[in-house]
């Protein structure tokens, strides 16, 4: 007996297509911008950080950032050099902006 090739090539396609999908709703991307407390300055080079992990990224020259979230993520924490970090919990919204206090 042949192994239909052209039908193990269909299946393996399946599969990968239907873990792709899962991984690619898996994710959200949240952004947002940071600003100061008192003269409502963005914060250039904030850290936004995923509690629990070691992934984040930084806000840029107009002190917004985008960061790619799994869905298991609940919290991130914002710190900047001389203000108080603040951590706070994920709502339903994909927009989250944040003024912290030195």
């Amino acid at each position: 007996m042949k192994p239909n090739f052209a039908l193990l090539q269909r299946l393996s396609l399946a599969i990968f297509l239907t873990l792709l999908c899962q991984w690619a709703i898996a994710q959200r991307t949240i952004t947002g911008l940071v600003t100061d407390a008192n003269t409502g300055e963005p914060l250039i080079g904030a850290n936004v950080l995923i509690v629990g992990t070691s992934s984040g990224t930084t806000t840029d020259f107009d002190g917004t950032y985008s960061l790619t979230l799994t869905a298991d993520a609940r919290e991130l924490t914002f710190s900047y050099t001389g203000y108080q970090s603040q951590t706070i919990a994920l709502g339903s919204s994909n927009v989250l902006d944040v003024v912290l206090a030195a």
